[in-house]
């Protein structure tokens, strides 16, 4: 099969090519990002295989179908960019990658709570510059502590068992389906309001729905515990970032570690050192001592991105060969239909 691989940096390739041999498509790279204005690129190309920032709406779909595109190709697990309703209508399939190494995403997020609740980055910098003062950079312990987990899918599961079994936490959970291996493990189920209410630490593995888009708004702010950590992994709407900001400069908020934004789009992935950026929400952000912001990539790791690369072109492969392919996203399965 003819791919385009849009958004593709030097990572893509590398792994993409790698696992390729074992299926032998013909993939050619563009560093364009995917939308209405870029769909044209496609053209004869029966695939495109696209990132999260890539945009799939209506539009989007209409101009690749328009130009012979038969298959939307997700890189990763997520696909609230993508308008499945659109894309059923036109006759695009759409395939994604469930699951690729959950670990690699699980241990990033305790990396950043662990980097925020004992001030690592301030202290890096510090020393960088010959200050090896203390003052300022006081922690706290994770055992003992409430971490609320809100998604126990594969990467939420993972972190909550970190954060009880390895460091001690109590630890509540929300999600509409219980893992009967995490209560054995002493993890407590509760309603999500319950979990917001009551954890010192939230840590957040849920997918972009109407229903969780700012899940963390003002309303959960102000009835959070004093101080409380939130960690965002998963999708950056989650979170009203405006609402977040008062929460940190109010201090009901005691620390903020981000590997997602709402409006990433417009960033992430990209070297922007050269430029002045123009999203003044996300320049206030950055300004708290307390807040730690990478910029997507938690699953960035070498046995995540083989697993990717191999999991996509296995589902080309498949309906190459005329195959319903395993991971085909449809929008009636999705509704719950």
């Amino acid at each position: 099969m003819r791919i385009a691989v849009f958004s593709a940096k030097a990572y893509d390739r590398r792994f993409l090519d790698a696992a390729n041999g074992a299926f032998g498509h013909e993939i050619d790279y563009f560093d364009a990002r995917l939308d209405a204005t870029t769909a044209r690129l496609a053209g004869g190309y029966p695939a495109v295989c696209v990132f999260v920032n890539d945009r799939l709406d209506a539009a989007a779909l209409e101009a690749l179908a328009a130009v012979g595109v038969r298959t939307v190709a997700l890189r990763c697990a997520g696909y609230n960019n993508v308008d499945l309703d659109a894309a059923e209508a036109l006759g695009v399939t759409v395939v994604r990658v469930p699951a690729y190494s959950p670990e690699a995403v699980a241990e990033f997020t305790l990396g950043l709570i662990l980097a925020v609740d004992r001030n690592i980055p301030r202290a890096w910098s510090r020393v960088r510059e010959n200050n090896f003062a203390l003052d300022g950079l006081i922690g706290r312990n994770l055992s003992g502590r409430v971490a609320g987990v809100v998604g126990t899918g594969r990467i939420g599961a993972l972190v909550a068992r970190m954060l009880r079994i390895g460091f001690g936490c109590e630890v509540l959970a929300s999600d509409v389906h219980q893992d009967p291996e995490l209560v054995a493990a002493g993890v407590r189920y509760v309603p999500v309001e319950t979990l917001l209410r009551e954890a010192d630490l939230i840590s957040l593995h849920c997918p972009l729905t109407p229903a969780t888009r700012h899940l963390i708004d003002a309303r959960v702010i102000a009835d959070a515990r004093p101080g409380v950590l939130i960690v965002n992994t998963s999708r950056g709407a989650l979170i009203d970032t405006n609402a977040l900001i008062e929460g940190l400069k109010s201090r009901k908020v005691g620390g903020v570690a981000l590997d997602v934004y709402e409006q990433e789009a417009d960033l992430f992935f990209e070297d922007l050192s050269n430029e002045i950026i123009q999203d003044d929400v996300f320049q206030r952000l950055l300004t708290f001592p307390n807040v730690l912001i990478t910029g997507h990539q938690a699953f960035l790791t070498e046995e995540a991105l083989g697993a990717i690369a191999s999991t996509t072109l296995a589902s080309l492969a498949e309906i190459e060969a005329g195959r319903e392919p395993v991971n085909r996203v449809v929008a009636a399965v999705v509704k719950g239909a």
